[in-house]
């Protein structure tokens, strides 16, 4: 059975996890942090999920790079793919994005872990 090791992080953190595919969502991506209610939530808020994952272009995003973590799975190495996924802090759309990378990957037949890095640190002032 194909499996998957994701992280989520935050690039203000510290320097992208080594990783077969990396993804930053920092530019194309609305940051709930700009959100007032939102800032000092995380991904283990149902708001912040929503949000994240209402800002167009995450769907399809999330679903490209469940196949392409499928298409990397069939290739010549039997380890994991390795996934880091980025955004400025990492407590909401890197988090949000993982945990939805996961559940995708499991209607696909692939085993995901995930850990996030940098969730549990505090906002940082920008």
């Amino acid at each position: 059975m194909p499996t998957a090791d994701i992280v989520s992080f935050g690039y203000l953190h510290g320097d992208p996890p080594a990783a077969h595919l990396t993804l930053d969502l920092r530019e194309h991506f609305r940051d709930p942090h700009v959100s007032p209610e939102l800032r000092y939530m995380t991904a283990h808020d149902g708001e912040v999920r929503q949000a994240v994952y209402a800002t167009p272009g995450i769907p399809a995003l999330i679903e490209a790079t469940a196949d392409a973590i499928v298409a990397f799975s069939h290739g010549p190495s039997a380890g994991p793919v390795c996934v880091a996924v980025g955004c400025a802090g990492g407590r909401h759309r890197a988090a949000a994005v993982a945990m939805a990378l996961q559940t995708a990957l499991a209607e696909e037949g692939v085993t995901a872990t995930v850990a996030h890095r940098d969730l549990d640190k505090p906002v940082v002032d920008r």
